[in-house]
């Protein structure tokens, strides 16, 4: 005797196949994701200058407060050759962010050779749910 199934009755047993699927193959995708807890880089950015700039208007000096966002950090994979990411400092020079576990290098944009400002570059590494702290000090060549 052959039996004659309603035609939604396949439907139904290929979606039962998809979502059994979905059950199993969804939690072993997160497990073989890298869900490490990231960390943290913290510090203060401080812009050096041997003297005051003079200016004949007598206006300020345009080394202020405001000024930080023209110096932007950026961080660097261990090699130093891949950017990994950036970041302005505030107003009073502090900047934060959160990064995966990892080695990493703190340098600023327009750096020598290419660039006029002059810092050293500093290596760090970042640990799962800690702060790695790192100032960075940059001479912007003003005499």
């Amino acid at each position: 005797m052959v039996r004659n199934y309603p035609a939604h009755f396949l439907y139904v047993v290929r979606l039962r196949s998809l979502l059994l699927a979905c059950v199993f193959l969804v939690p072993a995708g997160c497990l073989a994701s890298d869900n490490a807890v990231p960390g943290f880089l913290e510090g203060r950015l401080r812009i050096l200058a041997f003297k005051d700039v003079e200016l004949a208007e007598g206006t300020p000096p345009k080394f202020s407060a405001g000024n930080y966002a023209e110096y932007p950090l950026i961080i660097l994979s261990q090699d130093g050759k891949k950017e990994i990411a950036r970041v302005t400092a505030d107003g009073n020079g502090n900047y934060r962010l959160a990064l995966p576990p990892g080695d990493y290098i703190l340098d600023v944009q327009g750096r020598l050779p290419k660039g006029h400002l002059r810092a050293k570059p500093q290596a760090f590494t970042v640990t799962s749910n800690q702060i790695a702290r790192v100032d960075m000090d940059i001479d912007t060549g003003v005499r």
